[in-house]
Order: structure tokens, then sequence, then C-alpha cells
């Protein structure tokens, strides 16, 4: 990540925030705008941050810095971006086969390249599975590393979680030396202020299972490959594509897909939610944050192919960028220098221009998949098409064994839902409820507390809300941050 400041004539930039608070003229004061776009998206779509002062330079731009006009000032250029798209060339799909099994091949080579020890996350998963197997070739008794979780506390969608069986296996199978943490339901409290201070904000997900399992890698080795990015460039989440395959037109769309990614509260409680300060956000619509992520991506919308590549490149654009600025933050918290071979350029262009129906066979059958409903979230899509990746998981299917690359996909994340409401519930509301708390003179307390009630009660799955409100908290303490 790379931030900048410019305040009456001075331009300042540093690789954290933190860089640039220390500057005498730079105050910790909250981006109001910036945090409605936060607890609307879990996520900051702009080049915001949540200090006013502050902005995060744009991926895929170089900028310009005049000094020589009254007040200077920068001019960005755009060098790339995403663009999905179906290709207007017939090839065969053994040909995209072999061609994506050499191109991935080549991106983990090409990430070997090191002076110091690689080793490599092993989640369970196809994506990092995936990897391990390339890089073993590669490296003898590379080091693996795996997060499990305590699931004695766990209940239903969540028993699954613990993917530390699946790694052990494919760390039989590719003969790698094997390192596992795990995570019990005190751990988030205990590493809360220091994951905090090295995020500098909240963003996208349950980051600090990735702080833990970044701190046992680093013990071992100095560079570790991840299997991020997969998911986005090949249609992991097939559950969330559904609402783009029968809409109208872009506007349509849009209004389906923005609803979707309210993931922390919608519109109908975000007012009132934002209510003291509301007077200082109400200028801001939402829905148009959501809508200019696709400024540079406008082709025509005429089959639901385009409707799913405008997907994935939301997601790519927002969701993987927020993971990637996480994932940076926390590795380099621990001195660890994170790869991702799934970035590589070429294996980027290949996917891009990959056809949907190779990533998901059966588009005609995606089902509505609510992320919070009871049951396993990608359950009922998988049961019905044994769809997502499909491209990959034929072409990685001679690497792996074949019990994981036709695995349902499984997310990485800890079964917090069950801990806020369990062993971790008299944490939560001390720290959210009952304690001295910073964030109930920006955001209404009752409010909070009623969402915070829904989901220790049951009624609704609100661990993502907690999760980033504990976060949000924390950031206010740390950097002592002012309304």
């Amino acid at each position: 990540p790379l931030y900048i400041a410019q305040q009456n004539g001075m331009f300042a930039f540093a690789s954290e925030q933190k860089g640039i608070l220390a500057l005498p003229h730079i105050d910790a004061r909250l981006d109001k705008e910036a945090l409605l776009e936060y607890f609307t998206f879990q996520n900051i779509l702009t080049d915001k941050t949540l200090l006013r002062d502050i902005s995060l330079f744009p991926a895929g731009f170089y900028a310009t810095l005049h000094t020589d006009k009254l007040g200077g000032g920068l001019s960005y250029y755009r060098y790339w971006d995403y663009h999905f798209k179906e290709p207007t060339k017939k090839v065969s799909a053994r040909e995209y086969k072999e061609e994506l099994d050499r191109l991935f091949q080549q991106a983990v080579k090409r990430q070997m390249v090191s002076d110091v020890e690689i080793g490599s996350y092993l989640s369970g998963g196809m994506d990092s599975g995936s990897i391990t197997a390339m890089a073993s070739q590669h490296v003898p008794n590379l080091k693996t590393f795996t997060c499990g979780f305590d699931m004695r506390g766990a209940s239903g969608i969540e028993l699954g979680f613990d993917e530390r069986e699946k790694s052990e296996y494919m760390s039989s199978v590719f003969g790698t030396e094997h390192y596992e943490i795990v995570l019990k339901s005190g751990d988030m409290e205990r590493c809360l202020p220091a994951l905090a201070w090295h995020l500098e904000e909240p963003r996208v997900g349950q980051s600090y299972p990735n702080y833990y399992v970044s701190r046992l890698a680093s013990k071992f080795v100095k560079v570790v490959l991840s299997g991020a990015g997969g998911d986005e460039l090949f249609g992991g989440y097939p559950w969330r594509y559904y609402r783009a395959t029968n809409c109208q037109n872009f506007e349509d769309y849009i209004d389906n897909y923005y609803v979707f990614w309210q993931r922390l509260v919608n519109n109908s409680e975000l007012k009132q939610l934002f209510f003291p300060i509301w007077d200082d956000v109400s200028h801001v619509w939402t829905r148009d944050i959501f809508r200019d992520v696709f400024a540079n991506h406008q082709n025509e919308l005429a089959c639901p192919e385009d409707y799913i590549n405008h997907s994935l490149y939301f997601e790519a654009k927002t969701f993987l960028h927020g993971l990637f600025v996480i994932e940076d933050k926390i590795s380099m918290a621990h001195s660890l220098e994170t790869r991702l071979p799934f970035m590589d350029n070429d294996l980027v262009d290949f996917a891009m221009s990959c056809p949907i129906n190779l990533k998901l066979n059966n588009l005609a059958d995606v089902v509505k998949q609510d992320e919070n409903a009871p049951g396993r979230k990608s359950e009922t899509y998988f049961a019905k098409t044994k769809d997502g990746k499909q491209i990959l998981r034929d072409a990685m299917a001679p690497h792996l064994p074949s019990d994981i690359a036709t695995a349902v996909k499984q997310g990485f994340s800890a079964p917090d839902a069950s801990w806020f409401k369990g062993e971790s519930v008299d944490m939560v509301k001390e720290k959210l409820v009952t304690g001295a708390t910073k964030y109930t003179k920006i955001l209404d307390e009752q409010m909070a507390h009623s969402i915070l009630e829904r989901h220790i009660n049951g009624e609704e799955n609100k661990r993502l809300f907690i999760w980033s409100l504990l976060n949000f908290e924390q950031f206010l303490t740390e950097f002592g941050v002012e309304g």
C-alpha cells in the first residue's frame, strides 16, 4: 500500500499511515464518509481511509506531482486495469486447460526465485494445495503452514471451518514439513490491540487468523506463498454471481448486486446507526460509490456471461484489493514477505479472457444463496451444479488428490458466529456494551446494541458486524482518533 497526504502545499507519502501521522501538521481525524462506506460494505471502495487527511494511492495508476503550481497537486494516469471479457476467438476446452496448467506452473516457478527460504500456506483447499503441489517439486521438504480452530464451542455451519485434517493429508501427499497453529475463542481478544495497530484501519473480513498464521510462518521462513486471487479470477464464489444472470440492464444489475454487498448494515438501518453524525454524511450515496467502481469497465452487457464478468471485475477491484492490503500489513508486521502466484501477469491475462462457461459450467442453474443462511454457504449451489472454478479444477486434477480438486469451496474463517454468542460473549459485551466505549460518540449506541443482541439471541448471524465494531473501537483507541 502507498498512502499520501496533501495539505497547505505539503505532499507526503508513506507505506503506512503511521508514517504520515508522525508529521506535525497531520491530525488523526475521522473521515466520516469513509466510515459510512465501511459499515455498508465492510470495505472502503474509494481511495479514502478512515483518516480524513490521508488517502490510499489508487491501484493501477501513476501520478505527476505539480510543484510549479500554486498549492501543487497530483494528476493521475491509469496504466492498467482488470478487464474480464468473453473471448472473440473460439478455443477448445482442452486447449484452455492445457494452457492454464502451463501458465500456473510457470507462475509458481517465477515466485520461487529468492535468496532466502520459501514456504507456503496450506489451508486444505484447492488454491493453496495447487501452489504447494508445484512448489514442492522445486523445494525438498517445503515448509507449509496451516491455521486451525478449536471447534468445541462451534455449531452448525461453522463445524466444517477447521481444515487441519485436509492440510495434513496434503502435506503427507506432497512430502512437506508441516506446521500448524490452533486458535481458541480468546485468541482474537489477545491480538486485537497489535492487530489494529498494524492494520491501521479495518478492511474486509476477519483477519486475525491471518495474523496468527503469518506469525507462525515467520518463525521458519522469510517468504511465503499464498493462494489469494484464485477465487476472484476463476469464479470461486458462484453463490454470489446468481444476481448477474438475469438482470435487464446495467442499472438493474447495480441495484441487485449493491444490495447483496451491504455486508454489515443495510440502507434501512444505516441512517439510524449513523444518527449522531448523520448531518455530516447524509449527502453520501453508497449506491453511487458502488456504481463508480465500474467506471472503467462499461462494456456492453448483452448476455449473462457479461454480467458475471462484471461481478468478477467488481470483486477483483474491491474485495481482492482489500485482502491484499490486509495481507501486506499482517505479513510485514512479522517481517514476512507474501507472494501471490495467482496474480502472475500472464496468468491474470489468461483468466480475464477465459470463457465463463469454463469457470461456471451450469450457469443457467445458479441459485440464490445467502452467505449467512443456515448450512454451508455454498452447499445448495454445489448440490445442484458442482460448479465454480471448473477450468482450474480440471487443470489441477492431475496434480492434486481427487477429493481436493473436487471439494466444495470453504472460506478461511474462524467459528466467530458461535464464539460471539458463546465463549466470547462476555468479551463482546465488555468491549462494546458495558465498558467505556469510544464508538458511541460516533455511532448510535442503542442501534449497535440492538444488532449485537440479535446475534447473541440467535436471531441473525451478525458476526461480521461484531468483528467490525470491535476492530473500529480498537482503531479509535490505538490512534486516538477524534470525530
